[in-house]
């Protein structure tokens, strides 16, 4: 044994050929944190001190190669000077260095998953070998960086820069074909044969077969592009990328650029330090605090739902009642999942309609190539359309999503009830109705939930899982299952009108009303919005919700908070509804819509609206700036999510901004609106509350930002 860790050991196979090998002890994947990045250090010292050595492998025993850099530990990292993150880099591509530099081939053979760190560890041998189930890239502008570990300077080198520049903006992973098309891999294997096959090219590159060395030296010199070629080829890739990636949203690919721009024409080691600085760089901007943020929210949020499954019911069944757009979406989603579901409604052209939403869906899969027809076919056989409940005796859970309306949802639930066996659940796909309200009826209110989901199903990852007075642990145990098992991410909430999602978004409406009532214009609140980084404003996205189902949504939210949901006049959306304006859905809301070549809704400004909006502004048009929009707008959204921390409606900062990047399409560069109130500073956003507390209660500082903010406290932690 040349070394031994509990991350790394370095063995010695015959005739002379080591293997450094990635098994990280007690771990599910290998990653580069602190204590593998030190035994990485001294594994390459003792390799530089073995003289029996003539080739090397580079192998894992997980079923990942090597995940990347343990981004649990970017957060303190990243709280440093720039001066100190760049130090914190050049020292660990000094052990990338040597070990590239040592004077013997080395090989890595990818069995899975090489990504970030993992990729750039394979770049620092001279050849490479994949499994045909692996995946190799650098996602790291993903996380607002990019990559630091030599990453930048070793693909331009090996696959050209324009790939270079792609594969590291995109951050996409690359299947087998694709990384051996773009030359990141020399050669593609079956998985059984990946040991083999690295051991073969090291032998053949130790008897002089394959030049190895040439390999090595094109990655130490700079790029072999004249002048002209160079500024062609990052010239066309910052057109393609910044058309795809707002630099002043997202400013880690304009900075990767900058980097290789500097880099491209030095040698290896000068090189490093370019891109260290720019890393660091990267590292410090907000996008990189909120994207790194995002990412361990997201996990911590997927081991909160884990939890909650201790206690679930097999599901070996699901039904879900209304066959509508949603009800089709449901179903589709089980299908696709591999779950069999009963799809029921009392009209045979809803089923119809619902059969068609999920062929619709399976057809495009079809069509992308990532389904065969035979696959569709399966997929579609595990959706049983019925008008009667024949088939319900032995349903696991019945998920209802007919008509938002209470005496409806209620007659439904009651007659299921009696139809299934004992311990299957109820859950409703009610957007705004309060769960316990509708176990009223129940005989067994304890297996009652809500399950919301967000339109289109297929896209939306988010369902929210609401726990009324009376739903049992079983029951919201069992549905969160059920959400997992349907590739959703589920947040469990408490039961409240609008429970956490549309309870935050209809103060943001009413923002929009607001600032039209004051005579703002629409299309500018809209650009301004889209500017600040939301999908779309809110006049487009209300006319894509659709009118009608804005001002049902907004009676309900009036109802149960009368204080700041309850406008003393007449809003623009309720006027435009009540002018047969419903948005997409009748082609005239905010805007009108036309279809275009592709048939999607294509929106234009409406000469129309601003007649009818006359009658529900107080005087002539009025400029409003655009931090004034932005901060109107972001208070009432921000504030909401507050209250439901301070209600226990939602339990933690992350799962709030999980579910509002989720369920709403929250600027997810920005983090969600607890890490935005963090980043503003609670005592600046607190000031913003008293400017325009005189707008009415949506606008002050909920209590707890005030004790936040006197305590000098903030929704994560500071280092």
């Amino acid at each position: 044994m040349i070394y031994q860790g509990n991350r790394i050991t370095v063995s010695l196979l015959d005739d002379g050929i080591a293997n450094l090998q990635f098994n990280a002890e007690g771990e599910s994947v290998n990653k580069f944190d602190a204590e593998t990045n030190k035994q990485f250090d001294e594994a390459v010292t003792a390799l530089e001190k073995a003289d029996n050595v003539k080739g090397l492998i580079v192998t894992s025993t997980k079923g990942v190669f090597i995940a990347g850099a343990d981004i649990t530990e970017f957060v303190a990292h990243f709280k440093k000077e720039e001066a100190e993150i760049t130090n914190w880099i050049v020292e660990i591509n000094g052990v990338f260095n040597r070990f590239e530099d040592l004077p013997f081939p080395k090989v890595a053979a990818i069995n899975g998953a090489a990504l970030g760190g993992g990729c750039e560890m394979t770049l620092v041998c001279e050849y490479r070998v994949m499994g045909e189930k692996a995946q190799i890239g650098l996602p790291e502008t993903q996380l607002g960086i990019f990559p630091g570990f030599g990453g930048s300077v070793r693909t331009p080198r090996v696959i050209g820069i324009d790939n270079a520049l792609e594969l590291i903006a995109t951050g996409k992973a690359q299947k087998p074909a694709e990384a051996l098309k773009l030359g990141l891999v020399d050669a593609v294997v079956a998985q059984d044969d990946l040991e083999a096959a690295a051991i073969d090219l090291v032998k053949k590159a130790i008897a002089g077969d394959l030049d190895w060395q040439a390999k090595r030296e094109e990655k130490l010199q700079p790029v072999k592009l004249n002048q002209l070629e160079q500024a062609m080829a990052f010239n066309s890739a910052k057109g393609a990328i910044f058309a795809k990636a707002n630099p002043k949203q997202y400013p880690a690919p304009a900075i990767a650029i900058e980097a290789i721009e500097k880099h491209v024409n030095l040698g290896r080691d000068e090189a490093i330090k370019v891109e260290a600085a720019h890393f660091a760089k990267a590292a410090k901007t907000p996008q990189a605090e909120s994207l790194v943020g995002l990412f361990l929210n997201d996990q911590a949020v997927k081991k909160l739902a884990k939890k909650h499954t201790k206690n679930a019911h097999e599901i070996n069944e699901a039904a879900v009642l209304g066959a509508g757009i949603m009800g089709g979406g449901i179903a589709y989603q089980a299908a696709s999942k591999g779950l069999p579901i009963i799809m029921k409604d009392i009209k045979s052209e809803q089923l119809d309609l619902g059969m068609g939403e999920a062929s619709k869906l399976l057809g495009k899969m079809v069509e992308r190539k990532r389904m065969t027809p035979a696959q569709m076919g399966e997929t579609l056989s595990r959706i049983r359309p019925t008008l009667n409940y024949g088939d319900f005796g032995e349903t696991d859970i019945v998920i209802e999503a007919v008509v938002e309306n209470p005496k409806v949802k209620h007659a439904v639930l009651k007659e299921v009830e009696g139809l299934v066996k004992e311990n299957a659940i109820l859950a409703s796909n009610t957007s705004t109705i309060s769960i316990t309200h509708l176990a009223t009826v129940l005989e067994r209110p304890e297996n009652f939930v809500g399950m919301h989901f967000f339109n289109p199903v297929h896209r939306m990852p988010l369902v929210e899982v609401i726990r009324g007075e009376k739903s049992s642990e079983e029951a919201i145990a069992t549905t969160v299952a059920l959400a997992q098992r349907m590739g959703k991410v589920p947040v469990v909430v408490n039961d409240c009108p609008g429970f956490l999602v549309n309870r935050v978004l209809f103060p943001y409406f009413g923002a929009f009303d607001l600032l039209l009532k004051e005579g703002a214009d629409f299309v500018h609140v809209d650009k301004v919005m889209e500017k600040f980084g939301w999908p779309m404003g809110p006049a487009y996205l209300i006319d894509v919700v659709g009118l009608d189902t804005g001002v049902h949504g907004a009676d309900v939210m009036a109802e149960g908070f009368p204080d700041r949901m309850k406008p003393d006049y007449k809003g623009a959306i309720k006027h435009l509804f009540e002018n047969n304006r419903l948005g997409q859905k009748n082609g005239v809301g905010f805007y009108k819509y036309e279809m275009d070549k592709r048939g999607k809704p294509k929106k234009t400004a409406d000469e129309a609206t601003y007649e009818l909006l006359k009658a529900t502004t107080d005087s002539d048009k009025k400029e409003f700036d655009d931090q004034t929009i932005i901060d109107r707008m972001m208070l009432a959204f921000c504030n909401e999510t507050v209250r439901c921390l301070e209600d226990n409606i939602v339990a933690t900062p992350a799962e709030a901004d999980m579910a509002m990047i989720m369920g709403v399409g929250f600027p997810a560069f920005r983090g969600g609106p607890c890490r935005y109130i963090d980043q503003l500073g609670l005592d600046n956003y607190l000031a913003l509350c008293e400017k325009y507390a005189h707008l009415g209660k949506a606008y002050e500082a909920p209590q707890k930002i005030r004790d936040m903010a006197a305590a000098g406290e903030t929704f994560y932690p500071k280092a």
